[in-house]
């Protein structure tokens, strides 16, 4: 199954009404199934080397490691797929490129960047995320958070020390707990959905969020009227409506059929000793 005809991807960027530079940065190809959007934070303009840096490592990792895999395959250790292992390790990469960078060059001190990648396989999506750059799912006329934010304030609700209403409320919503190029390690969370078709994903950096409620977002993908490329730099212009407080960037991918890969001989043979 060739991946451009079952997915169509739709891609927006904004710097947003009060920011001077874009340190988002966005990278996607279709052909292996692969989206990565990264928002840097640091010193004048490191943020946007170290977002650059990100996705432009994890685009090419991927790319790489994706050349000699056998899709659809799972890691019996972990339970993951072993795209999924990809994505952690491209991201793992780097976070070393990052962080390396950020020590050598004084000008770098203190960058870093979140980073959320989708990648699409065998009818199946991974969604990878460090901080809290966001991945969602609308499916079936529902919006759903896929993603849970590396940040101060989702500890605080996941503790019990904040209601949703305070959190939506708070002022501290971007300080990240976890990020690229801020240790020499990083923690890198995995998601793997079965996907169908219609189902639209986003992937977007907090510029988005911050601002617009995930109903809004919501009604948005309701109008079905409107393209892919219609809908992402109509969430844009909702942002900068409610002040574009910061860079805003938006990855869509529709599922628009199935895309299941060719069973390898292995799998054929797993999947003979699982029925008998």
């Amino acid at each position: 199954m060739i991946l451009r005809d079952a997915i169509k991807i739709a891609v927006a960027s904004h710097t947003g009404r009060v920011r001077q530079h874009n340190e988002d940065s966005t990278a996607y190809n279709i052909d292996i199934g692969l989206a990565v959007l990264a928002d840097g934070m640091g010193g004048y303009r490191a943020g946007e080397v170290a977002s650059a840096m990100a996705t432009t490592t994890i685009y090419r990792e991927t790319r790489a490691a994706l050349e000699t895999l056998v899709r659809g395959q799972t890691d019996q250790a972990s339970g993951y797929h072993y795209e999924s292992l990809v994505m952690r390790d491209a991201i793992a990469t780097a976070n070393e490129i990052i962080f390396r960078a950020a020590r050598e060059a004084p000008e770098f001190n203190g960058m870093g960047t979140t980073a959320v990648a989708s990648l699409f396989y065998d009818n199946r999506v991974t969604i990878a995320h460090v901080g809290d750059s966001r991945g969602y799912r609308w499916r079936g006329g529902k919006l759903e958070q896929l993603t849970l934010d590396h940040t101060v304030v989702q500890e605080y609700l996941n503790s019990g020390l904040y209601t949703p209403e305070q959190a939506r409320a708070s002022t501290d919503k971007n300080l990240v707990t976890r990020a690229l190029g801020i240790s020499a390690d990083v923690e890198v969370d995995l998601g793997e959905y079965k996907v169908q078709a219609q189902d639209i994903y986003l992937l977007c950096s907090d510029g988005l969020t911050d601002l617009v409620d995930d109903a809004v977002i919501a009604a948005t993908f309701e109008k079905a009227n409107q393209s892919l490329n219609q809908t992402a730099l109509r969430l844009v212009e909702l942002a900068n409506r409610k002040g574009g407080t910061d860079n805003i960037s938006i990855i869509l991918a529709r599922i628009a059929k199935p895309f299941a890969s060719p069973s390898s001989w292995q799998t054929k043979l797993a999947d003979w000793f699982t029925s008998t």
